[in-house]
């Protein structure tokens, strides 16, 4: 008796990201991956930078503090505050689910609602404080 090969489904051809829905987990996940290299190749480098620069001179720390009131300057500062500030919230929510706390999905779901939420509000009390 022959014995018939195995069946394969089809392999899509074309997988378009943009039109997969992702849950609100998934998107707290992946922006706080962003985050967290947004901090390690822009922020840390950006804060190591003008603190060595603010207290070279006193010359030194008026240019700073010329160059940190311009709009730019403000927009790239809140920008990392955002990425700070997520990046805070969202692994906070992964130390929990690391100890087995909020794992299950009605739970994961609102954890990272309340993450995103945080990062955001916190970051718009920022930017009232900042302009």
């Amino acid at each position: 008796m022959p014995v018939a090969p195995p069946t394969r489904k089809p392999r899509p051809v074309y997988l378009d990201l943009t039109s997969i829905r992702q849950p609100l987990p998934a998107v707290v996940s992946i922006l706080h991956r962003i985050s967290g290299a947004l901090l390690f190749a822009f922020g840390i480098p950006l804060l190591l930078c003008t603190v060595a620069t603010s207290v070279a001179s006193a010359e030194a720390y008026a240019r700073f503090k010329g160059l940190i009131g311009s709009p730019l300057a403000k927009l790239v500062l809140l920008v990392l505050a955002w990425a700070y500030l997520h990046h805070l919230f969202a692994g906070i929510r992964h130390l929990f689910a690391d100890a087995h706390v909020g794992v299950d999905l009605p739970s994961a779901r609102r954890s990272a609602a309340i993450a995103l939420v945080l990062a955001l509000v916190c970051t718009i009390a920022l930017a009232a404080r900042l302009w």
